[in-house]
């Protein structure tokens, strides 16, 4: 199921950045520029799986925010990234001992904050399992199995099996998987990727992973 996340963040040009990198990664994202408006959604929306939260927010500030968020009773255990231009010591401290996860400060690149959510998420237990069909893999274990025997896979085909499965139905370009599976500073041939599918195809029984001539390859659907 596709995770959802709420960046608050009151510059127009990073609250788009950052919500355009999160939805290229195959995130839902909810955007607010306003504190209140994020406060609104901490209360109603019981479906948000990660906060990122800039601090110096008009409103409710982001350190109120984060507050809130640890005394919800459907998020007290969501993870929470900050983002702000406050590098300071003393604000650092607050934001940890007021049980944030993450803190980044700016500038800052969208791609390395996207890894960071995609690893608070992993380990938060959104996506410890995933599971398509006969399919399951666990993050916890670092494990696939298909009908109960294990498939042995290298970490690489298990990080974009991760990612197909993640995405399943939806078409991946060959940079996307490079991008998910490889991280942000690969900067080899993206026909790479081909051979890693090609080893998925044999390893996995079925006909899981499809090629889309010209755009790239989606898992699972007909």
């Amino acid at each position: 199921m596709q995770q959802t996340i709420l960046v608050a963040e009151d510059d127009a040009r990073i609250n788009e950045v950052v919500a355009e990198y999160m939805k290229e990664a195959g995130y839902l994202v909810l955007s607010v520029n306003d504190g209140n408006d994020a406060l609104r959604l901490i209360s109603k929306n019981h479906s948000i799986d990660l906060f990122v939260l800039d601090i110096m927010l008009p409103g409710t500030d982001g350190l109120k925010l984060l507050e809130a968020v640890r005394k919800s009773e459907h998020h007290k255990d969501t993870p929470v990234i900050m983002l702000t231009a406050l590098g300071d010591e003393q604000t650092q401290l607050l934001s940890f001992d007021a049980l944030a996860d993450d803190y980044v400060t700016k500038p800052f690149s969208p791609k390395i904050l996207v890894k960071r959510a995609g690893a608070l998420l992993r380990r938060s237990g959104g996506e410890n399992t995933l599971e398509y069909g006969d399919i399951a893999l666990s993050y916890e274990s670092y494990e696939v199995t298909q009908s109960g025997e294990r498939v042995k896979l290298t970490r690489r085909e298990f990080e974009m099996l991760g990612v197909f499965m993640a995405s399943a139905g939806k078409v991946l370009t060959r940079q996307q998987l490079l991008d998910q599976a490889w991280g942000y500073d690969y900067f080899g041939d993206d026909r790479i990727v081909d051979v890693h599918i090609k080893n998925l195809r044999r390893k996995l029984s079925g006909e899981m992973i499809h090629t889309i001539k010209g755009v790239g390859y989606r898992f699972g659907g007909n």
